[in-house]
């Protein structure tokens, strides 16, 4: 059953015959017409302990019955004390406050308005730029926006908003100084310091980056060495570092934060996405407490809020999301059955000449496509071979969340599989089975053009 013509509804994707979803349980999802789906990419990244958790949907009834909202500039709530201390004793920074809201994109927006706010309060107002990397992404509002690094969403809305310096991203399979790790010396990362210095050090406040690249890129892992040294040229220069683990956070690298695989500890961190499963749209920004006093014996308030920020029904339900992953061991989980997942997508489609890179970490995962293996040369983005994968991979009952413009911005394929951590390894055969199936089906009709 997909929706009627006359849908008063403004979908995400236009044209796109979407089916009604009904009910969902674990890894699956059920439509209208009885239909069961595998969702190997728990949506866009965000699901982590699956589908139909009766005590996360009880959590939520029990706070909106007690006590809906209440506004954060005038009251607390247990909920969100409880949370707070327990999210704490999981978050790699030193000492942390967590500033609550309702997306990825507006964690983004308070980090940098953070950032900014506090290297004015300590006497540099003229630290107003953010360097970010191109291949990232950082959200979609126009703060966000300035800072992410996909070409293809940028440049509608470049008019509007005030650009911010990037630099590259460490994307080794497509070395954007043409070099090969650990020869390199990092140069990706020794980027930062050159920027730095071109834009003037005492005019950038902050770097931003994601611990592990997300759906612009699919799922590349930085090389060893990359993050201890951006941290120390942050450092040298006054910078706060902010990790956006909107992604990658809450287990989805097989540790509770990405950052954790690199030993470094960032001044802002950025989360989202697994913070609540999906269930409520739910965001956080943390901030070290030694900077907010400054903010706050400098300028008495943090200048940001929303209606929405500091929800009690949104703390509700990431205070149970904290305690069933802590329960079930979910993060281990996604450690062990994610390396199973990466060994298996490399069996099944190494042979496949359309397959460039399988690459990831924890239950992140990603798949380059290309035109040609020996020259890494893409596919035309015209003709979508990703979205195509994706679609045929729905045709068959499997979700997943393909992506483009890996390569330049523009052209570039790429998909990403991302299952909730409750999948078996027999659950994670039959999404690669299926996988296969879709991509070399696309990539046959390809050859035929």
């Amino acid at each position: 059953m997909s929706l009627p013509e006359n849908t008063f509804v403004f979908q995400r994707r236009l044209g796109f015959p979407h089916p009604v979803a009904v009910r969902g349980e674990r890894i699956y999802i059920w439509d209208a017409d009885g239909r069961r789906y595998i969702d190997a990419s728990g949506g866009p990244i965000v699901v982590n302990v699956g589908h139909g958790v009766a005590e996360i949907a009880r959590a939520m009834a029990e706070q909106a019955a007690a006590i809906a909202y209440v506004h954060g500039t005038v009251f607390t709530t247990d909920g969100l004390e409880t949370y707070s201390a327990q999210l704490a004793r999981h978050a790699p920074m030193d000492d942390p406050r967590f500033y609550y809201l309702t997306s990825g994109s507006e964690a983004v927006e308070a980090a940098v308005k953070f950032a900014r706010q506090v290297q004015v309060a300590r006497g540099e107002p003229a630290r107003d730029t953010v360097i970010a990397r191109w291949g990232s992404y950082h959200g979609a509002t126009l703060g966000a926006l300035a800072l992410t690094g996909r070409t293809s969403m940028r440049h509608l809305y470049a008019p509007m908003f005030r650009d911010q310096p990037h630099i590259p991203p460490p994307y080794c399979y497509r070395c954007p100084f043409g070099a090969t790790y650990p020869t390199c010396d990092l140069a990706c990362a020794r980027a930062l310091e050159t920027e730095i210095r071109r834009q003037g050090p005492g005019r950038i406040a902050a770097f931003i980056a994601e611990p592990v690249s997300g759906a612009t890129l699919g799922a590349v892992v930085p090389p060893e060495g990359y993050w201890p040294l951006v941290r120390e040229i942050c450092d040298r220069y006054g910078l706060l570092l902010i990790a956006d683990e909107v992604m990658t956070g809450f287990g989805r690298t097989g540790r509770w934060f990405g950052m954790e695989h690199f030993g470094v500890r960032p001044d802002v961190m950025a989360m989202g996405k697994g913070a609540t499963g999906g269930y409520f749209p739910f965001s956080i920004t943390a901030v070290r407490a030694r900077d907010v006093e400054t903010l706050r014996q400098t300028h008495g308030d943090f200048n940001h809020g929303g209606t929405f920020s500091h929800h009690a029904v949104g703390a509700a339900v990431a205070l149970a999301t904290l305690r069933y992953l802590e329960a079930h061991d979910l993060v281990a989980a996604a450690a062990v059955r994610g390396s199973y997942l990466g060994r298996r997508l490399r069996e099944a489609l190494d042979d496949l000449p359309c397959v460039g890179d399988v690459r990831g970490i924890g239950m992140m995962w990603g798949v380059e496509f290309v035109a040609d293996r020996k020259t890494k040369a893409p596919f035309p983005p015209q003709r979508a071979f990703a979205r195509r994968v994706g679609d045929r991979a729905l045709q068959k009952g499997l979700i997943t969340y393909p992506g483009s413009g890996c390569a330049d911005g523009i052209a570039g394929d790429h998909l990403m599989v991302a299952p909730p951590f409750v999948i078996t390894e027999a659950e994670i055969d039959e999404v690669v089975t299926l996988l296969r199936e879709a991509i070399s089906e696309v990539f046959e009709e390809e050859s035929r053009q």
